[in-house]
């Protein structure tokens, strides 16, 4: 990582047609900002040498699952995560309502960012956050709204954003020409600082806190700025970290609304380092995430070389037919099963239709005489390779 911190001077003044006069600047210490950056690279590393390779398909369906779920539930969504999953898959003649629409359109965007962001030779571009917008706003009813077109607003329209919960109202650029202007000026000014060697998990919250200031569509900015901020961070290597983020500004979605606002504030009141405290905000969550996915990579592996286990453990006859589907159903519940539950269970009922309660006692003990099954003191039963008292501790 480099210790050259001259990008922090970097700053674009811009007189605006009627806005006035508009700031693009760092506003960050960037002696503040080593040790969370240096935090960050060195998670991104541990993940990168993770087992990835081996999981990489189901680990980016579940990520983008929970991306999509973040970003629509902070626009006010109301898909489940289990319903965005499905409605992401849909084909546009399968989509019947708006809100799979949503999920359907964020599923596009996403593959569109994954796709561009892999040309080492990519840019942040104005055509490139239209197109983005485009992908976001297909086929979504809007009085005004038009996907990829820049706002301009008539003279009896107003746009305000924010509200008084989170730092009170804010009165973006309302002239098209404005709004063309500024939006070109964020792409040319994150291209000088990508040149100055500003690193991506500064540059893309930067990008995404002032593409809001912006505000250059009628809807669907918060979800084409977490895109953008998303694209910088995967042509820069990240991986699934970047969209895994919408979930993080989720889980804290009031500090990431009020951020917004006292980012701005501190800026009008010319304050050092306006902007210190949404890029460290986004290198703590950014940091957050990473570590999660690489111990959900470790789970997954863990899963992986447990049905390994299983198999062998058929195949060698050390376990039976019956036992084998008993782990196979525990395993599949993705949670403890009941003792209880399981008994009830049709095809287990069919098991032992002409079999003994001794010998359906005998098959149990056996698979946890393996360690293949595990019986907690509330009569469930769980996979052998997971470790029960860590995740009691981390449901409660």
């Amino acid at each position: 990582m480099s210790s050259d911190s001259s990008w922090s001077e970097i700053e674009l003044r811009l007189e605006t047609e009627r806005f006035g006069p508009f700031r693009f600047q760092t506003g960050v210490d960037p002696a503040a900002l080593t040790l969370p950056l240096q935090r960050v690279h060195d998670a991104q590393e541990r993940f990168r040498r993770s087992g990835l390779a081996q999981v990489a398909v189901e680990l980016e369906r579940e990520v983008l699952a929970s991306s999509i779920f973040g970003t629509n539930t902070i626009e006010g969504g109301e898909l489940s995560e289990e319903e965005t999953a499905a409605a992401m898959e849909l084909s546009p003649h399968e989509i019947e309502n708006i809100e799979q629409q949503r999920a359907r359109n964020m599923r596009s965007a996403y593959d569109f960012a994954l796709e561009q962001s892999r040309d080492e030779e990519w840019e942040l571009s104005p055509d490139y956050i239209r197109e983005i917008h485009r992908l976001v706003c297909h086929e979504l009813p809007h009085e005004r709204n038009r996907p990829g077109l820049l706002r301009d607003n008539p003279k009896d329209q107003i746009t305000r954003v924010g509200d008084a919960e989170h730092g009170g109202l804010y009165k973006p650029p309302q002239n098209g020409r404005d709004v063309s202007m500024l939006l070109d000026a964020l792409c040319e000014w994150n291209q000088q600082l990508e040149r100055a060697g500003c690193p991506a998990p500064v540059r893309a919250p930067l990008v995404h806190l002032y593409f809001e200031l912006i505000h250059p569509f009628w809807d669907g900015n918060g979800r084409v700025g977490r895109v953008l901020e998303a694209s910088i961070l995967l042509n820069s290597g990240f991986r699934y970290a970047p969209f895994a983020m919408a979930r993080f500004y989720l889980q804290h979605i009031h500090r990431y609304f009020a951020l917004f606002n006292h980012c701005r504030k501190e800026a009008e009141k010319k304050r050092d380092r306006p902007n210190q405290d949404f890029v460290t905000f986004h290198l703590d969550g950014l940091l957050e995430v990473i570590n999660k996915l690489h111990d959900r990579v470790n789970e997954m592996v863990a899963h992986l070389l447990f049905l390994h286990q299983v198999r062998q453990a058929l195949d060698d006859k050390r376990i039976n037919q019956r036992q084998y589907a008993i782990v196979d159903f525990v395993m599949k519940a993705g949670r403890p099963v009941g003792l209880g539950k399981l008994r009830k269970e049709t095809w287990y009922q069919a098991l032992y239709e002409k079999l003994t309660d001794k010998t359906r006692r005998r098959d149990l003990e056996r698979l946890r005489k393996h360690r293949l099954i595990q019986l907690d003191g509330k009569n469930q039963l769980w996979p052998g390779h997971i470790d029960m008292d860590a995740n009691r501790k981390g449901d409660s």
